[in-house]
């Protein structure tokens, strides 16, 4: 079994507007076995915070993990990820689909809502595609 951990976050200048992700990719130790940041075009905070999450599993994968805990500081995401909270909008609901698809190549993935200052590593990581 190979657990690791992933912070992620979405940017957005504008909402919808240019947005970013970032992620970071950790086993339990602490060790970073990846960070991420990339620009991903005209679209709203929650839909670079959804692609966020889907570069997490997509690399995790890569990585070999067997059960992944994630970690965001969008609620909305979290929640609807979790089952807590249904997906309304349509174009989150194609984004929220293609993560729970992702899902299937895990045993566990586990969804935790963090606050902004304890995410701060991938916020820098989103800002920082701004800049590229």
């Amino acid at each position: 079994m190979t657990q690791l951990i992933a912070n992620t976050d979405g940017a957005c200048r504008g909402n919808p507007g240019a947005s970013a992700l970032g992620v970071i990719i950790r086993t339990p130790s602490g060790q970073v076995l990846k960070s991420i940041c990339r620009g991903l075009g005209n679209m709203t905070n929650n839909q670079a915070e959804y692609h966020a999450v889907i570069t997490a599993l997509e690399e995790a994968t890569k990585l070999g993990a067997t059960d992944l805990h994630l970690k965001a500081d969008s609620e909305l995401v979290v929640k609807q990820l979790s089952g807590k909270y249904q997906v309304k909008n349509a174009g989150l609901a194609l984004l929220y689909a293609k993560v729970k698809a992702l899902e299937s190549r895990f045993k566990s993935v586990k969804y935790s809502y963090i606050p902004r200052e304890r995410n701060q590593e991938a916020d820098a990581l989103a800002n920082q595609a701004f800049k590229h």
